[in-house]
């Protein structure tokens, strides 16, 4: 499982040229799922993410974690997180779930991600065509892989 953690002021999905969701000042966390993804790759990434202090405190140090910030987080998944681009120029996905295994883990890591937040969060639709709007603060963009935990 591979998330890309971007500290934002502001992000917003659009599906069909409507707003889905939207945040204010938090992340915006891309997710990849692999076949190889499990139930404690969603639990250790999720209190990673919660508790990654990548947000400044009052000495403009990045201190705080977005629940000493109470920030949002808007999840997106994304599957060419995955991609292999070690053959030729067009990449291949072959790393990356089907929905048939995507879908169930990618709900489960919304729940988890709740749950260790505190709160809801805003999402993506998952395999829709979506256009992901953020302004990025710093730039702060953090990338995690659950298959690199040690």
């Amino acid at each position: 499982m591979r998330v890309v953690n971007q500290r934002v002021i502001e992000s917003s999905v659009t599906i069909d040229g409507k707003i889905k969701s939207s945040i204010g000042q938090g992340l915006l966390i891309l997710l990849g799922i692999e076949d190889a993804d499990t139930d404690e790759d969603i639990k250790w990434l999720c209190q990673k993410i919660v508790n990654l202090r990548i947000f400044p405190d009052e000495n403009e140090v990045m201190n705080k974690s977005i629940l000493d910030v109470g920030g949002d987080i808007l999840l997106v998944s994304q599957f060419t997180l995955h991609a292999s681009t070690k053959k030729g120029n067009r990449p291949s996905y072959i790393k990356a779930s089907k929905p048939e295994f995507a879908i169930p883990m990618y709900e489960k890591f919304i729940a988890q991600l709740q749950q260790d937040l505190g709160k809801n969060i805003q999402t993506g639709e998952f395999g829709a065509d979506m256009k992901v709007a953020l302004i990025n603060d710093g730039p702060v963009t953090i990338i995690i892989d659950s298959k690199n935990k040690e």
